[in-house]
């Protein structure tokens, strides 16, 4: 253990801490807890959006697929800019003048908002539902990197380095709700730009440039070389829609569209775009060449997600190799607070009937509970980050996305299809990926979008919303 490094480490986590108490001051409601009050600004929201969308499976997770798949992973690079497109031209600006109006402080109650009482109750509890089984496996599989980190780098045993990211984590977004969790998002953002493309360029020169590369590409041999993964046919159409299909699941995360809800005018969407769209092509593309590099000079990595850590540790000074550390951990937990957030909504705001006195208390309490049982989930997880982010990433996006797009095209969707439409994308989701000849084939949120989405079509009608 390098003093530099858990210096570099403990200064940044000081940094965050602080955060979640500056923000703790500005949170004195639900609205504050959980939208910042309607007021950020284009950066910390395209900063904070993006961040939260990517997640360790952005850093270790894809550079592990370039790693391990080889020139085909190149396709996660339009998949994942075409979903932050589709975000922001189709649903930011419709949902934030949608959640205003409706006075909406969560997604869940946006979906509901129009019905009769009694079907908008069973929306709710639905949703509910859905975002609890989703979003508790993916924080977990946060939880899960942090100790994977840490136990690379650090040589800090599993289970304690879990508890350990999950405890801070917890610290700034229970002290300091949605400004807490948003402010340090795009720090995080910021932190995890400075690596990827310090780490790429650095790795290019270890490999000899582009041409050394390519030729280091080459001479692993099979199909690591050639982007359409040795596919033909329908094997390669299944295969590119799978992988391109990633950025239908955008619309549908509740942890990323809550900062469109949080957005203060219609021309911060505009600046928030162009924001965001450049991070992510700095992300993935450097993810991608730092995967790619790691293959040609680390061949027989046993886990391909650890190729970051084992870049940071060997071309890297201990200073250099903390802020990439730092990196890596951003992307955890630039996820796992805003997830915990909207599971806090959840379980504290969308589903008690009456809500408490002390709402805030009541807030902070109950993400302390989630997180405690997040920490324990990532124990249990199966090992591969990038399979199980991908899961929980499509059961969100097949029952959310499809609706909330229908809805904010100014179509009202009768409560019933409403309700078939959530639960036909989760469960398509489960069966899909439980058949193995199935999710081998096609990824499952393809055919889980779709069947959701015929439900949301059909259940469009000219009821006017009850109000």
């Amino acid at each position: 253990m390098n003093p530099s490094l858990l210096w570099t480490l403990l200064v940044y986590q000081v940094c965050l801490l602080g955060i979640g108490l500056w923000a703790s001051r500005r949170t004195q409601n639900n609205s504050d807890f959980y939208l910042g009050g309607r007021g950020l600004g284009p950066w910390v929201a395209a900063l904070s959006s993006a961040a939260s969308s990517s997640s360790a499976w952005t850093l270790l997770g894809v550079s592990g697929a370039a790693y391990t798949q080889g020139l085909s992973a190149l396709w996660l690079f339009p998949a994942c800019l075409g979903g932050f497109l589709f975000n922001w031209l189709l649903v930011a600006r419709p949902l934030r003048r949608a959640a205003k109006q409706t006075a909406a402080v969560t997604l869940t109650e946006y979906l509901a908002a129009g019905s009769p009482p009694r079907q908008a109750r069973a929306l709710v509890v639905s949703a509910s539902w859905i975002i609890l089984l989703s979003l508790l496996v993916y924080v977990a599989s946060q939880f899960q990197a942090a100790g994977k980190t840490f136990a690379e780098t650090l040589d800090i045993e599993f289970h304690t380095a879990v508890w350990v990211g999950g405890a801070v984590v917890l610290a700034y977004t229970m002290s300091g709700g949605f400004w807490a969790a948003s402010v340090t998002d795009m720090l995080q953002g910021l932190v995890m730009v400075v690596a990827s493309v310090a780490m790429p360029v650095a790795a290019l020169f270890a490999v000899g440039g582009l041409s050394g590369l390519w030729q280091g590409m080459q001479q692993v041999g099979g199909s690591f070389a050639d982007p359409w993964a040795a596919k033909h046919g329908w094997t390669l159409l299944a295969f590119l829609v799978g992988t391109l299909g990633i950025g239908l699941g955008y619309p549908g995360q509740p942890h990323v569209v809550n900062r469109f809800m949080a957005l203060r005018s219609d021309q911060d969407v505009r600046t928030g775009t162009w924001i965001s769209l450049a991070w992510g092509t700095v992300i993935y593309g450097g993810m991608l060449l730092t995967g790619w590099c790691g293959r040609v000079l680390f061949a027989h990595l046993e886990d391909g997600e650890t190729v970051l850590m084992r870049f940071a540790g060997e071309l890297f000074s201990p200073i250099w190799g903390g802020i990439f550390l730092a990196a890596i951990l951003s992307a955890i937990m630039s996820t796992a607070d805003s997830q915990l957030l909207v599971c806090g909504s959840t379980v504290a705001y969308d589903l008690p009937r009456q809500r408490p006195r002390r709402e805030v208390l009541w807030n902070r309490l109950t993400i302390l509970g989630l997180g405690v049982a997040a920490i324990f989930a990532a124990i249990q997880l199966p090992p591969s980050i990038f399979d199980t982010v991908l899961f929980a990433w499509s059961g969100l996006g097949s029952a959310f996305g499809p609706l909330l797009l229908v809805r904010l095209r100014g179509h009202f969707v009768h409560p019933t299809w409403a309700l078939a439409a959530l639960w036909s994308g989760f469960f398509t989701t489960l069966l899909w990926a439980h058949f193995q000849p199935l999710g081998g084939i096609l990824y499952e949120l393809i055919p889980a979008f779709s069947v959701s989405l015929l439900c949301s079509l059909c259940g469009v009608c000219r009821q006017k919303p009850v109000h």
